[in-house]
């Protein structure tokens, strides 16, 4: 793939106009002040048909584990499944169409695809990856849909990047059958207005070092006894993904609760993949912010003139136009390389979710910063809205893994196969 073809760019001229409408003028009452995201991230989807979609997916899916669950044969072609032969136009606008809305999103207002990812990838991921069936009807349609909100909570106020080591939160088995959770989660998207929460901790067990216990997951309830959510978190940027803080004070789920019905359902290795699927979709997000950055530049250099000409004509805001728009180039081809690998059925390695995260954070960083520079004393204001940009482009580099374990795990990857 080294281009958008016309239906694909036809359908994000669709999402522009949409944004332009239904999410610019609402700018400043979602990032300042307090609007929740939700119901214009609702609007996306019945705009588009994003719901109706996901219902039919989720349909679909659901009956074929239920004819599996009765012992009957089921002949359904896995669309899914890696191919080595050439990828259809079908597939690779099945996967474009979901980016697409990333993109063009993220150049305006960042944290909806932010509260929309955790939402609907990550929490409803979780479910419909490692959920029991029972668990994926009662839970995951609603969400796959948005029409309740997901938390995914593994953040602890001093877990950050060693988030299995240092994590507090625990499990006890109650004696029947149940359990009783505790702990303290924190930096949660969508944590102050989630209706369903993946809560991740660890399980007492007699004997066993508490760094080596067992990393399990519940799926709770809002307003469930004992838990408490906090109000939105103030943000140095994205404040369109509202954020904040869960505690839990002897919270009692039953069995059931358990995510995949036992506690060897989701642990580690599901935390992680859902880890490389948030890593994954950072660079459409640097797209659409690099993007948006860049035009703003070129238009700018065009129309301010100090001493009698544009500043574009000197060579200096030259270089500064001309390395943003290499980080765009790479970060499109990027995000071309990740639709056709998706198209092909196949998932990013750990270790190349990481370098893309990595390479599209750092790059965000970079053409956000100069362009604020570019607009100097009007960069800073709020009105011509780079400082956003900017702004919103920091957190590419924190959440999701830290630029710094992004380097870790791509090392390890090398130095494994050395």
């Amino acid at each position: 793939m080294i281009g958008w073809t016309e239906q694909q760019q036809l359908i994000r001229g669709m999402v522009r106009d949409f944004v332009e409408k239904e999410v610019v003028p609402h700018i400043d009452d979602l990032e300042y002040n307090g609007l929740p995201p939700y119901d214009i991230l609702r609007k996306l989807f019945s705009t588009f048909g994003m719901d109706e979609l996901a219902r039919a997916n989720f349909e679909r899916q659901i009956a074929r584990e239920e004819a599996l669950a009765r012992g009957e044969a089921v002949e359904e072609k896995d669309e899914k499944a890696p191919t080595d032969g050439p990828v259809s136009e079908e597939a690779l606008d099945a996967v474009a169409m979901g980016i697409l809305p990333i993109i063009e999103i993220s150049r305006h207002c960042q944290g909806l695809i932010t509260a929309m990812g955790v939402s609907v990838g990550l929490t409803a991921g979780a479910i419909m990856s490692k959920g029991s069936l029972a668990q994926k009807k009662k839970y995951a349609g609603q969400l796959m849909t948005l029409e309740k909100v997901g938390a995914w909570a593994i953040t602890e106020p001093n877990s950050g990047s060693d988030a299995f080591g240092a994590m507090k939160s625990t499990a006890r088995r109650d004696g029947d059958g149940g359990y009783i959770l505790n702990g303290n989660k924190t930096f949660i998207t969508n944590g102050p207005y989630a209706d369903t929460i993946v809560f991740i901790c660890r399980l007492e067990e007699d004997g066993v070092e508490p760094r080596e216990r067992k990393i399990v997951s519940f799926i709770l309830d809002a307003g469930m006894q004992g838990l408490e959510q906090s109000a939105p978190f103030k943000k140095m940027g994205i404040g369109s993904s509202p954020t904040g803080e869960l505690f839990l004070s002897d919270v009692r789920a039953g069995p059931e609760r358990l995510m995949g019905e036992s506690e060897d359902g989701y642990g580690r290795s599901g935390a992680k993949g859902t880890f490389s699927t948030e890593r994954s979709g950072v660079a459409a997000m640097a797209l659409g912010l690099v993007e948006r950055a860049l035009e703003m530049s070129v238009e700018y250099a065009k129309t301010r003139v100090q001493f009698d000409q544009p500043i574009g004509s000197y060579q200096l805001i030259q270089l500064k136009l001309a390395k943003m728009e290499v980080a765009r180039l790479n970060l499109e081809n990027l995000v071309f390389r990740y639709i056709e690998t998706r198209a092909a059925g196949r998932d990013l390695s750990f270790a190349e979710a990481s370098a893309m995260k990595l390479y599209a954070a750092q790059a965000a960083m970079e053409v956000t910063t100069e362009a604020v520079q570019i607009f100097g004393g009007a960069g800073y204001m709020r009105e011509t809205r780079v400082e956003q940009l900017m702004r919103d482009a920091k957190i590419l580099q924190i959440y999701a893994g830290t630029d710094e374990m992004q380097v870790v795990a791509i090392a390890r990857d090398l130095l494994g196969r050395a």
